[in-house]
């Protein structure tokens, strides 16, 4: 699967022979897990084509940061399949983390899932641990996941 152009500094899909293996890129944490989200829903749809109509809070929380990425991920897909909203859009309104675990809230964007207008690319099925990886470096954070199509 290419990555588009728009999407540069963003995300980039690797090469992997059955899932989509996702590197998602930010200057903070939480910039990555908004890129990794938005990477999770292109892999679905064109998510320029769907509007930013609906807006919702997330909260998420982990054990580390595995865990959290993982439940991030998750937590959007089970919306997704339970409500039938696609998302385009992803801010991370808050971060805490403590000594017991990591939490997160979010704001996220999109609309019902409407075949006339969202194009259905791949169906993503789960999202899983396999290969996962969180680098931080001074100036950037790169996530690297794997989803299971």
């Amino acid at each position: 699967m290419d990555t588009p152009e728009k999407f540069a500094g963003k995300f980039e899909f690797l090469e992997h022979t059955a899932d989509v293996y996702i590197r998602a890129h930010g200057k903070t944490m939480e910039e990555a897990y908004e890129n990794a989200a938005l990477a999770m829903f292109e892999v679905m749809t064109d998510t320029d084509k769907v509007a930013q109509t609906q807006e919702e809070t997330v909260e998420v929380e982990a054990e580390d940061q595995y865990a959290l990425l993982y439940n991030w991920l998750e937590a959007l897909l089970v919306k997704f399949e339970t409500e039938n909203i696609l998302y385009s859009k992803f801010q991370i309104t808050s971060w805490e983390e403590t000594a017991e675990n990591f939490k997160i809230k979010a704001k996220i964007w999109g609309e019902k899932f409407d075949a006339q207008k969202h194009p259905q690319k791949v169906a993503v099925k789960a999202v899983t641990y396999h290969r996962m990886v969180i680098i931080k470096e001074r100036d950037r954070v790169i996530l690297e996941f794997i989803l299971d199509i």
